[in-house]
């Protein structure tokens, strides 16, 4: 099974800037508002969500995973500490 991260912006631009300072290197994007990546080791997921929220400020984007199929919750300042200790219960290998 799969996991997702979806981004989504308003904004021209955001994700690929927000990904282009996450992996380091220059990251140019077909759709510039929509990103998804399909996670093999759902544990993966939780530097990108981390990294989202301590810099959620500095971008206009939304991030939505997906750990069970046709199922996404929305990652928020609220809920960002769970959903990662959520990943490391349910995945722990």
């Amino acid at each position: 099974m799969k996991t997702i991260v979806n981004l989504y912006s308003d904004k021209k631009g955001e994700i690929s800037r927000f990904l282009t300072n996450f992996y380091k290197h220059n990251v140019s994007l077909l759709n510039d508002l929509k990103w998804e990546k399909d996670f093999e080791n759902p544990i993966e997921m939780a530097d990108i969500m981390g990294t989202f929220i301590d810099n959620k400020d500095l971008y206009r984007i939304n991030m939505w995973i997906s750990l069970d199929e046709d199922a996404f919750i929305n990652v928020t300042e609220n809920n960002v500490d769970n959903l990662i200790r959520y990943l490391y219960e349910r995945y722990p290998y």
